[in-house]
């Protein structure tokens, strides 16, 4: 479990205002699992996503998102990983694949988050944030993430990773800003059209 608590370049809980919010967050809170849905419902509704508010600077960091209060998916559960990592939580970073618009291609990546809690082991959860039609839920054991998988070439990626994947960087560390990312949303291509097979990069 140490690589899905350290702190790290992306995932930066170290920075004094991460580590301040996440102390703040858990205050009063005993239980690791209350701390984490407190850590999700912040992170939820407190942070802006960048497409549905056009947002700008585009951000990548935990701090960074903290800091101006808006991010990606992908930057979004940064900050959510950095958040439980700071509270001794062990957190991940997931990706599914879906179709951008019309449940057809082109396809594009979206970022959330695995967290482990002891009663229930690795339950994935979505902090992107809701919108019309679009919502997602802390209720162990249950997933409610905001996106289902429907349409032939979408996927859930089964990795649970402990750094973000290299498509996901390249495009929040090169575009200056929200407009440019949802012009050049990171995708992946899989190993096969199986909704659950493993992808060829990352």
């Amino acid at each position: 479990m140490h690589q899905y608590l350290e702190s790290t370049e992306y995932i930066d809980w170290k920075a004094p205002e991460v580590f301040a919010k996440a102390r703040s967050l858990a205050e009063g809170v005993e239980s690791p699992e209350l701390i984490a849905e407190k850590c999700f419902a912040f992170v939820l509704d407190h942070i802006k996503h960048s497409w549905d508010y056009e947002c700008d600077p585009v951000t990548c960091k935990a701090s960074e998102v903290l800091k101006h209060g808006t991010g990606y998916c992908y930057a979004k559960s940064h900050l959510l990983a950095a958040l439980l990592r700071a509270n001794a939580i062990p957190a991940g970073l997931c990706y599914q694949r879906l179709t951008i618009s019309n449940d057809e291609p082109p396809f594009c990546l979206h970022g959330l988050n695995a967290v482990y809690l002891d009663r229930h082991g690795w339950y994935r959860i979505d902090a992107r944030g809701h919108k019309p039609g679009v919502t997602a839920e802390f209720h162990p054991p249950t997933e409610r993430l905001a996106f289902p998988i429907i349409s032939d070439g979408e996927a859930d990626l089964p990795e649970i990773w402990a750094e973000p994947i290299t498509p996901v960087l390249d495009v929040l560390l090169s575009k200056k800003t929200y407009r440019e990312v949802a012009d050049n949303l990171p995708d992946i291509q899989l190993a096969a059209t199986n909704r659950t097979m493993h992808a060829t990069s990352a």
